[in-house]
């Protein structure tokens, strides 16, 4: 059985309720107690001054003084009684024990048969010894103390029930009231779709934290929207760039097979299809590659790298194939990196800069005492304005900045940034100095 409300305006209401209502009991319980203790002082000065008033009658020698008061009684130090109220008639409001025993002059409340009446009924008495050794207690009754104490406490539990749930009542509306932003952003986030990619959630006025909440959630769909609209670019662009190496592969394959009877043809288009097949295997790793940086899972193989020495290596390797003089300067520097991905790195910014129609190409290896970098520039056109914010992104290319015919998928610099993050790194691009083209700077931590 559920003994919680499920909804947070229920508990929260609870809550306030159970705590205002101890709060409230215990103010209910103190009041009680403060007015008694008030009335009973009263009681009890009343008595004092009587005590006080008869005391200095008996002391100047009036001995009618204790017969004239409503309710008071002298004793003899043995106990015996020498003079009395006449409502009390026999009654005694001390007995003789106690008058010898006397010790404290406290008042107190007892319940005592006054006027020879078979009921007993409360009385609060004072006693007091005197200077003779007689002893003068002075009396009042107790029921209209008493009386009052119940009306008082009658009179509080009626008003508790009704306080407790008037506090009730305002502590839902006022918790209805602070929560109605939250389900008006329920209702609207929940309408929210996939489709509809624009659909904003209402502002909440105010600074308070509901309106940051809302702020914040406002902001989290738009990161959401944005990631989306990059997911389907990068579906739509993959698809693209998928489709066509595929339809090229097929067509070769189509010719080949009605080229049976012609070797030369035959093999021309078994060459062709297998570029297209490279090509469609280098395009499969780079998402993959980019998949598994996205996802945290890259694998990243640690030793020491000289980047200097890597990016000469690299030089030899691909400067007869790419056509631009490559020149490699700077320093000895040693990172903590994988070679194959570094080596990664410097083939895909230099087929980068050699597709831009770049003659030559600058690679610098730098380091301080905060990172090593890596500098590769080119005399190319550079980056196009409309591209360089967005460089590194995934199926980005300058069109107006690549030789005619150069048929990259886009996903080069992609990866070089993914590679440099992976090793905790970052990149930037740039155009300008030293070559007045393009600007590749690859930032690593030192080794």
């Amino acid at each position: 059985m559920r003994l919680l409300p499920r909804s947070l305006r229920g508990r929260v209401t609870l809550v306030f309720t159970v705590g205002a209502a101890v709060v409230l009991s215990l103010c209910l319980a103190m009041l009680y107690v403060a007015l008694d203790n008030q009335l009973t002082s009263a009681l009890d000065e009343d008595l004092s001054s009587r005590s006080s008033d008869m005391s200095a009658a008996l002391h100047a020698g009036d001995s009618g003084a204790v017969a004239r008061d409503p309710m008071a009684q002298l004793y003899a130090s043995d106990g015996i009684l020498l003079a009395g109220s006449p409502s009390l008639g026999e009654g005694r409001l001390l007995s003789a024990a106690d008058v010898r025993d006397l010790q404290r002059e406290v008042a107190e409340t007892r319940s005592l048969s006054i006027g020879g009446k078979a009921d007993r009924s409360k009385v609060r008495i004072l006693p007091r010894r005197l200077g003779s050794g007689e002893v003068l207690v002075v009396g009042v009754s107790a029921e209209p103390l008493q009386a009052a104490r119940e009306r008082l406490a009658a009179v509080l539990l009626v008003a508790a029930p009704l306080l407790i749930g008037l506090l009730c009542l305002g502590g839902w509306l006022v918790v209805r009231t602070a929560l109605r932003p939250v389900d008006i952003l329920t209702r609207e986030a929940a309408a929210i779709s996939s489709v509809e990619t624009d659909r904003r959630l209402p502002a909440v006025p105010g600074n308070d934290e509901i309106a940051r909440l809302a702020r914040t959630l406002d902001g989290m769909l738009g990161r959401l929207r944005v990631a989306f609209e990059r997911e389907r670019a990068f579906v739509d662009d993959a698809s693209h760039e998928l489709r066509t190496p595929i339809a090229v592969l097929r067509g070769e394959i189509e010719l080949a097979l009605s080229a049976l009877g012609e070797p030369a043809e035959v093999e021309r288009s078994l060459v062709a299809a297998l570029g297209e097949t490279e090509r469609l295997t280098r395009l499969a790793e780079d998402l993959l590659l980019l998949a598994r940086e996205r996802a945290g899972s890259l694998v990243i193989r640690r030793e020491p790298v000289d980047l200097l020495d890597l990016a000469a290596g690299e030089a030899r390797r691909l400067g007869p194939v790419l056509g631009p003089r490559i020149e490699v300067l700077g320093e000895t520097v040693v990172v903590d990196g994988d070679p194959d991905r570094l080596r990664q790195v410097l083939t895909n910014l230099l087929h980068n800069s050699a597709a831009a129609g770049a003659r030559t190409v600058q690679v610098r290896a730098t380091s301080d005492a905060t990172a090593t970098a890596l500098e590769i520039s080119d005399d190319g056109p550079g980056f196009p304005p409309a591209v360089i914010d967005s460089a590194f992104e995934r199926f980005v290319r300058g069109d107006n900045a690549r030789t005619p015919g150069s048929s990259g998928a886009g996903l080069g610099l992609a990866i070089v940034r993914a590679v440099v993050a992976a090793h905790g790194g970052t990149v930037q691009a740039r155009n300008g100095e030293p070559l007045g083209g393009a600007v590749i700077t690859a930032r690593l931590p030192p080794g």
